[in-house]
């Protein structure tokens, strides 16, 4: 038995320790590596995870580490997922965050912790893929663009995803939609199922004011 110190001066048994025997490229993600311990698959890490790690072939690792690494990969893997769910459109801090939260109870086996949470979230957005000022602006640019949306509905609907008032209406600025041109849509797409009461009414529903939705509808008349 051959006996070892390591970088805390601690002993350890060589005879405890695992090898690492092979690193191979994971065959359905590019970025990342199947990592092999005494001959058999352990694990995947990203590409970046490797190198931060220093790992490679023959390498003598403990339990601890091997701990170490397998919470590295869960991490990585749901980072990976959540990036291309992120993807998928333009999402809000909010909206990443309840998915993952989401992912936490859903799915116990992840082991996802509150830490890992705020750790995916803040290299998102350090990265930019999360950005709340483009997502408003982007939002607020195409939400029923043809269709017509009442600016209260807008603000209801973005502030339930977690952007703050200041940051819609400064969005609302630069984006220039506004209560009058919306409901001009809305009334030439549902003028002729609505008699001018019903029509009225269910202006005032989607968030329009009433006197703007009477009158934009004896205008239309």
């Amino acid at each position: 038995m051959e006996i070892l110190r390591n970088n805390s001066d601690s002993i350890i048994d060589t005879d405890s320790l695992h090898k690492i025997t092979a690193l191979r490229p994971a065959v359905h993600n590019e970025n990342r590596v199947n990592i092999y311990v005494d001959d058999e698959f352990a694990f995947s890490l990203d590409i970046s995870q490797v190198i931060d790690f220093k790992i490679k072939c023959g390498q003598k690792v403990t339990d601890e580490d091997l701990a170490r690494f397998r919470k590295a990969s869960n991490f990585g893997k749901l980072y990976q997922r959540t990036l291309e769910w992120v993807l998928t459109r333009p999402r809000s801090i909010r909206e990443a965050r309840d998915y993952l939260k989401k992912k936490k109870y859903q799915k116990p086996e992840y082991e996802i912790s509150d830490e890992d949470i705020k750790a995916v979230i803040s290299r998102l957005t350090e990265k930019g893929y999360l950005d709340d000022v483009k997502f408003t602006t982007y939002y607020i640019e195409n939400r029923f663009q043809k269709k017509g949306i009442s600016i209260k509905r807008l603000k209801l609907e973005l502030q339930n995803k977690g952007i703050s008032s200041d940051l819609v209406e400064q969005a609302l600025k630069e984006v220039g939609r506004s209560d009058e041109d919306e409901i001009q849509k809305i009334i030439a797409k549902k003028r002729a199922r609505y008699d001018d009461d019903k029509l009225i009414s269910y202006l005032v529903r989607q968030g329009f004011d009433f006197e703007l939705a009477r009158s934009s509808v004896r205008e239309m008349d």
